[in-house]
């Protein structure tokens, strides 16, 4: 029997909304397995929860369809009659529990039977209360894991209650000994009786289930209609190699950087138990290191272990398989340990999991290493988007405001992020704090308060992570167009821009009111007090989270950008005195910045190569200096030898502004450079997804930090709306945003003959290519219906084109560039 996936709604009765799912659980109760003694952490087991229920042929006669209506506090998976009810992984999802709380809808009409029936759901830790975060700390939301769920019949009657959780199920641990997102998962099959799914009986060992009663499970407001794409099983991947560094160990290469798990179907006789470490490199003996991997705690300087680690005890039944779906780990390698003589692993594979976003963009050139790259990028952030937009699946996987606002319109040019980001958004606004500020990470196991760790609460509201609330809605703006999603997330970056003015008008830096005892009309607008991350990662200078140390000079900036980009929302919904409040905003930290940064030639006072792309990205540079300092970025650029040296904030936005100031041919150069740091040199190391620091793998071998983060991915941008050429406009208005306005100006090198992109958008499928051959460009352009493109064509000319397919041809000789450089 095929399972059933998720219900689609399709009429006006159906569940499409927050009071409709209500309903449909208004007869169940929140119920929590019988668990005398929580197990210590990492070591909890998954409980079973079970009803037998009976159905006769008048129950589902005439009934249109029966839905089963599914959350819990905790991850969960539902079996009726033995068949698991859909597709989806990790339900209901990572979410802010304590404000939204999804809840799942299938179509379950073909699984029930008249007579006896059997649900039985399965029930872990998961984000709820498992280990979660850089600190691996569990319980952050709750310290019980409970189930809600009815199976409702729907028809011409209404909606009818044929069984809900209530104090009739039972429960009971079973076959998964640990469940922990992170630690991993351990299974004994030999404990598994199918019999649990399928029988009408009570077996024995079971428990009555206990009431979930607090204030938490009696708010049934915060209860939501699941949102957006699931978590599923996307891709299997069979591995590249097998070796084996010792008698009883085998490592598996699948050849990739991926989140998900490992699926054996091989499991030995009876008794065998087996032990997978996964991970994203090998030591000297061949064998799987996590070193890299282990988790630093601030106060204490401890390092933990970096889990990843599952394990499986044979029944030695015929068709055993072990698929650990309470777990996912960030891996390209796999060690499996207590291996019997002879077992085969040819049918191992490696799950691709994670939210299952549609692809919309696709980009091609003449070069295959930035093809590669960019494939490198699509999977990097594929590994990071499950449930939310997360740094990295192995070591943290929290979802990093600053990651998100830093790749968002990257994302948005490989697949469909719209709902996506609209979910992960209202987490934001509902974790926001009373005066404004952002946590560091979104969902936030605190909540909308202080969590009462030093390190975390000191960094919420850094700049550049607090940001996401005005950088993420203006992208899904500019490449979605949809209002109706704004007038939801502008409040939230109204708020934070209030906070970040607030911040920057009552405190000054004590370095500065030393230099400076009364201070000046503009430091109303100088931002320079508070924690904040600053650029972080820049090559060769070592991170700096100090709460003392002066970071005006990109927290200033950012309170210029983020109040501008608001007031650009504002303006298209309509909001004139939102709109006027963050002009003003900007317009004064704009010049705070000029006068206490900027000198009269242009140079900036605090000189490095992401404080000058900043600068000239957020448009802080008056026209008349931009020359001088972009100038003065490519001067930067050559006397660090011709290498980027930018981090996790700039390196985004590094190649399009030297590109859009007249420094096209060093932007390719960058672009094709080799060696440490640069985007080409993590390739030639080996990588299949983009590490977190650029000699992320040293030349010794050595390796630091997480091998797939997707920050520096951003660069992916570059290859669509410069080297390909297809760009939105800066500031588009009702009327142009989703792609009904575009301005195509590629900026091809002498090193490429060909680019191409392709972009599903919400007006329509849009190319873009261009080829040289004999010193003549030829562009190619097609427009969906009802979009206008604005084309610049590299000898300066410029045409209007409207929807349908044109070629245009120019004479062409680009800047030089190199084709790699060590």
């Amino acid at each position: 029997m095929t399972a059933p996936a998720r219900w689609a709604p399709g009429t006006p009765d159906d569940a499409q909304n927050g009071s409709s799912t209500r309903s449909a659980l208004r007869n169940a109760r929140w119920i929590r397995p019988a668990e005398p003694q929580v197990a210590p952490p990492g070591r909890r087991p998954a409980h079973l929860l079970r009803r037998t229920f009976a159905l006769d042929e008048q129950d589902l006669a005439g009934s249109a369809r029966v839905l089963a209506h599914v959350t819990a506090h905790g991850v969960y998976e539902l079996f009726l009659n033995g068949v698991r009810v859909g597709d989806e992984e990790l339900t209901p999802g990572f979410t802010a529990y304590r404000e939204r709380l999804q809840v799942q809808s299938f179509d379950v009409t073909d699984l029930l039977v008249p007579g006896v029936n059997t649900a039985v759901a399965l029930l872990s830790d998961g984000w709820f209360r498992g280990r979660h975060g850089f600190e691996r700390r569990t319980d952050g939301f709750g310290t019980r894991t409970g189930l809600l769920a009815a199976l409702v019949a729907t028809g011409p009657a209404g909606l009818r209650t044929l069984v809900a959780t209530d104090d009739r199920w039972r429960s009971r641990s079973g076959h998964v000994t640990r469940a922990d997102l992170m630690d991993g998962q351990a299974v004994d099959l030999r404990l598994l009786d199918t019999a649990w799914f399928t029988g009408g009986g009570e077996p024995a060992g079971w428990a009555p289930v206990l009431p979930a009663e607090d204030a938490l499970t009696a708010d049934r407001d915060r209860l939501v209609p699941a949102e957006g794409p699931p978590v599923r099983r996307v891709e299997e991947l069979a591995p590249r190699a097998v070796t084996r560094p010792r008698p009883g160990s085998a490592v598996l290469d699948f050849g990739q950087n991926v989140n998900g798990w490992v699926r054996l179907s091989e499991l030995g006789p009876a008794g065998t138990h087996l032990t997978l470490t996964h991970g994203e490199s090998l030591g000297a003996d061949g064998r799987v290191d996590t070193d890299h991997l282990r988790a630093f705690v601030f106060a204490t300087g401890e390092r933990l272990p970096a889990g990843q680690v599952d394990e499986v005890v044979s029944a030695g039944r015929p068709g055993e398989v072990f698929e650990p779906r309470h777990t996912t780990h960030g891996f390209r390698y796999a060690q499996v340990d207590g291996l019997p003589e002879g077992l085969d692993l040819s049918g191992a594979r490696a799950v691709v999991v994670h939210s299952d976003l549609p692809r919309t963009g696709e980009f091609s050139c003449s070069d295959e290493r930035l093809n590669r790259l960019h494939e490198v990028v699509r999977w990097s952030f594929r590994g990071n988007a499950c449930a939310v937009p997360t740094d990295c699946p192995q070591r943290e996987r929290s979802g990093f405001t600053g990651d998100w606002q830093v790749f968002v319109a990257t994302a948005a040019l490989l697949h469909d992020v719209q709902v996506f980001s609209e979910r992960w958004l209202r987490d934001l606004a509902a974790d926001q704090w009373a005066d404004g500020r952002i946590p560091t990470v979104v969902p936030n196991p605190a909540g909308n308060r202080p969590s009462g760790v030093a390190f975390e609460d000191a960094s919420a509201g850094s700049a550049g992570w607090g940001d996401a609330a005005a950088i993420v809605p203006w992208e899904l703006w500019r490449a979605y167009g949809d209002t109706g999603s704004l007038a939801e997330q502008v409040p939230a970056a109204l708020r934070w821009v209030q906070y970040a003015a607030s911040c920057a008008e009552r405190a000054r830096h004590p370095d500065r009111a030393a230099r400076r005892p009364v201070p000046a009309p503009h430091e109303r607008y100088l931002w320079d007090t508070g924690f904040h991350f600053g650029e972080w990662l820049e090559p060769g200078v070592p991170p700096r989270p100090d709460p003392t140390a002066d970071h005006g000079v990109v927290a200033t900036a950012y309170l210029h950008r983020s109040a501008l980009l608001t007031a650009r929302l504002a303006a298209a919904l309509g909001w004139h005195d939102v709109h006027e409040r963050c002009a003003a905003i900007a317009a004064g930290a704009r010049d705070a910045w000029q006068r206490e940064y900027l000198t009269p030639g242009g140079r900036i006072t605090e000189e490095s190569q992401a404080n000058y792309v900043r600068a000239l990205a957020f448009g802080l540079v008056p026209q008349e200096l931009r020359t001088a300092a972009a100038d003065r970025l490519a001067e930067l650029v050559r006397e660090a030898g011709g290498h980027l040296g930018t981090g996790f904030l700039a390196t985004g936005m590094l190649l399009p502004v030297l590109a859009d100031t007249g420094h096209a041919a060093l932007a390719h150069e960058l672009l094709l450079g080799e060696g440490n740091p640069s985007w080409l040199g993590m390739l030639a190391a080996g990588a299949t997804t983009v590490w977190e620091w650029w000699d992320g793998v040293g030349a010794d071998g050595g390796v630091r930090g997480s091998l797939n983060h997707y920050s520096k991915g951003a660069v992916a941008s570059f290859l669509h709306t410069h080297v390909a050429g297809l760009r939105l406009p800066e500031d588009p208005g009702p009327a142009e945003a989703g792609y009904r306005r575009v301005r195509v100006a590629p900026v091809p090198s002498a090193h490429l003959t060909w680019a191409r992109t392709v972009q599903d958008t919400r007006a329509g499928r849009l190319e873009v290519g261009w080829e040289v051959a004999d010193g003549v460009l030829t562009l190619d352009v097609t427009l969906p219906r009802g979009t206008v493109a604005d084309v610049e064509l590299p000898d300066g000319t410029a045409r209007r084109l409207d929807g349908g397919s044109h070629r245009l041809r120019c004479a062409h000789r680009p800047p030089g560039a190199v084709a790699g450089r060590g």
